[in-house]
């Protein structure tokens, strides 16, 4: 299985097991060496914004709102990430239909629809219309139909062809031949090095030109009748390998609750349907335990494991039962660094290099993802998960805390996955995220070494305690406006003060016990003038927080780090702020994020561009975002979720709940979440007082 971003400046995070690509061109064809011609130009990657797209694991698919599938950039039938299928162009009597509607009707299906007028035919309303309906499982059904006042007669033609070619390769813009096509009882196969492709119709076609690579049926329709063929397509190992991972099976159930959301505001409803939707497509079965799901990062890029996405996704959708977290979990753990080789850290997830920016570091996604386990299996304890559970998964928690002791520099946290040695000999800057989740998850470990009798609690509560100190005193910087957090801090204690949404995980501190927040690296002050830092419109561009503040000079609205909007971190400002108490800075925020997902059919992509709203002018989307992607999947449900604030402590017997006083969306209900996998229902009247109205009759309630 591959799965890769576009070629960018820096690396982009990959998943587990992806093959590297080849080494791209240089830029503008330089001399690569004495006597040596210009290198070829570099392959432009497809551009996704405009595809219909629809996933379900291991399978997608993906072709213009036409539906035709025509073998260049992304298009095709893709399984296991190799396409399939590249080409599947449909033709009606010598003619493509006519599009008239493309789009999703979930995040496995697409339905299309075009019309074709008879030859002859003096009535100028076409006569005939053709349905395609297609599963990212490989499943297409055409369906013409005549609804006009003579017989249809005409040939129905289906040009197929593939180049077998791993999504890898795709993103980097290359595109190799089609293979030669072979009959095969009712359709055709192609042959490549490690897999076979077979097309097969029902019912079977009246002529198969296997050189031309066409599938033909006479039909002869009368008026007001249909006729159907369906099409599968399938992928065949030809070379044994490894097994890569699987879907969800037939008939296994979502790893959560399926909620129902009621509010005054409609879009809040649509945005968690169609978010937890488009997260289900991406959910893979691991190999190793097949009842263990987890989420893939995203597609069509990273259609695969990449542990620190999985952990997000996992975490916020703790609301809707624990099921996801704990298959994520022991994935991970079976995954994680035991016996490293010479230099690596034992206990380190893997993870891949994160392009920081213009104005900031690369981050190492393997740190992220390491400290987020902690957090995770922390939380999940505290929504419900069982101690027998937790337990099995606390030896790798000590690891990843383990790994966690041993990557200090000058008392803060850089690069865990790079030796000790290098650390100091040659030190980077330590970004302020990476301190925020380092403090979180040394809290988190705290209290479930604490509650399953291990040692080490007071000593990483008192870290984390020393940790706060320095950051407010180091990492503070004070302008004109009253201070904000710098962004990072390089050697020799300067301040780099860009201005960037990656800051909100200051504010996310994390499920504490009795339902209460831990303590926050800032102070009370500093987080209010965090918060109205936030709102400025150097950040917030009114469809959400933009990566970097539009002020840079180095400002880009469509950089992935360096001005588009991520959703992910915009629903973490909405929760956190929330928590926090500035409730109304919460509420703008979510706003832009609804008013954003009413322009992408209530499913919001990975990112879009950090340009400034406008009235009567859409957000423009970003060409290479993933779509779906499971970390702005989540995020767009939990902060729809926070609004109502519930905060349980299983284990202590208590569920906190305390909503937003402000009611940002009126009167909200939300049945069907879970709080020790039993059913928990709040509601929040359009005043901010919840009333719960279903919960397990073991647990203390209490409202703030």
């Amino acid at each position: 299985m591959t799965a890769l971003r576009p070629p960018q400046a820096l690396p982009a995070e990959t998943v587990v097991g992806a093959p590297r690509p080849a080494p791209p061109a240089v830029p503008g064809g330089a001399p690569v060496g004495p006597g040596r011609p210009p290198a070829p130009p570099r392959p432009q990657p497809p551009a996704v914004h405009h595809a219909v797209l629809c996933v379900n694991a291991p399978g997608m698919a993906a072709s213009g709102p036409d539906g035709q599938l025509r073998g260049h950039g992304l298009h095709g039938f893709y399984q296991h990430g190799v396409r399939v299928l590249a080409r599947m162009e449909l033709r009606l009597g010598g003619m493509e239909p006519l599009p008239l509607q493309g789009t999703l009707t979930s995040a496995a299906r697409a339905r299309f629809l075009g019309a074709v007028r008879l030859p002859g035919d003096l009535d100028p309303d076409p006569a005939l219309t053709v349905e395609r309906l297609r599963h990212a499982d490989g499943v297409e059904t055409v369906t013409v139909r005549n609804t006009g006042a003579r017989p249809a007669r005409l040939p129905l033609e289906i040009a197929l062809g593939t180049d077998l070619g791993p999504v890898a390769e795709i993103a980097a813009g290359h595109r190799q031949p089609d293979l030669p096509g072979q009959v095969q009882s009712s359709g055709l196969r192609w042959t490549g090095p490690a897999h076979s492709a077979v097309v097969s119709a029902k019912p079977s076609p009246h002529a198969v030109l296997a050189g031309a690579g066409v599938l033909r049926w006479d039909l002869e329709v009368q008026p007001g009748a249909r006729w159907s063929v369906e099409l599968h397509v399938q992928i065949e190992a030809t070379a044994p390998g490894l097994r890569p991972p699987g879907g969800r099976g037939t008939g296994v159930p979502l790893p959560w609750a399926e909620p129902e959301v009621r509010s005054d505001d409609p879009r809040a409803a649509s945005l968690v349907t169609r978010s937890l939707d488009a997260l289900g497509g991406l959910l893979f079965a691991d190999p190793d335990r097949p009842t263990d799901l987890y989420p893939a990062s995203g597609a069509p890029w990273r259609f695969g494991l990449a542990p620190a996405d999985a952990l997000w996704a996992a975490r916020l959708t703790l609301p809707l039962g624990t099921r996801l977290a704990a298959g994520t979990l022991r994935a991970l753990a079976r995954r994680q660094q035991l016996a490293p080789a010479p230099g690596r850290v034992e206990g380190l997830l893997p993870g891949a290099l994160r392009h920081g920016g213009p104005e900031l570091p690369p981050t190492c996604t393997a740190t992220e993802a390491t400290l987020l386990f902690v957090t995770v299996l922390a939380e999940a304890w505290r929504w419900g998960l069982p101690p027998a559970e937790t337990a099995e998964l606390l030896p790798a928690a000590e690891r990843a805390l383990a790994a966690l002791s041993e990557g200090l520099v000058d008392g803060f946290v850089t690069d865990l996955s790079r030796p000790v040695e290098d650390r100091s000999a040659h030190p980077v800057p330590a970004r302020a995220e990476v301190q925020a989740q380092a403090h979180r998850a040394a809290l988190h470990g705290a209290e479930l070494l604490e509650a399953f009798g291990r040692p080490g609690a007071a000593q990483w509560r008192d870290w984390a305690a020393e940790l706060r100190g320095r950051f407010r005193e180091r990492f503070w910087v004070d302008d004109l406006s009253g201070g904000r957090p710098a962004a990072a801090l390089a050697p020799g204690d300067r301040p780099l003060p860009a201005l960037a949404s990656s800051l909100v995980h200051l504010l996310d501190t994390g499920l504490a016990a009795d339902g209460g927040r831990h303590e926050s690296l800032l102070d009370r002050e500093q987080t209010r003038l965090f918060a109205q830092r936030l709102l400025t419109p150097e950040l917030d561009s009114g469809w959400g927080l933009r990566t970097l503040s539009a002020k840079s000079p180095r400002f880009n609205p469509l950089g992935h780090r360096g001005g588009a909007v991520r959703v992910h971190e915009t629903a973490l400002a909405v929760a956190g702020l929330a928590e926090a108490g500035h409730e109304n800075e919460a509420g703008t925020l979510l706003e832009g994020l609804l008013a954003a997902a009413a322009h992408f059919e209530g499913r919001l992509p990975e990112m879009y561009a950090g340009e400034q709203r406008t009235p009567g002018s859409p957000p423009v989307p970003h060409p290479a975002a993933c779509r779906p992607a499971a970390v702005s999947a989540a995020g767009a449900a939990h902060a729809v979720f926070a609004l109502a604030g519930v905060r349980p402590d299983v284990p202590g017997g208590r569920v906190l709940v305390r909503p937003a006083s402000t009611a940002p969306l009126g009167e909200l209900e939300l049945t069907g979440l879970r709080v020790a996998g039993e059913p928990f229902s709040v509601r929040v009247s359009r005043i901010g007082v919840a009333m719960v109205e279903e919960a397990p009759e073991e647990l203390q309630l209490v409202a703030r």
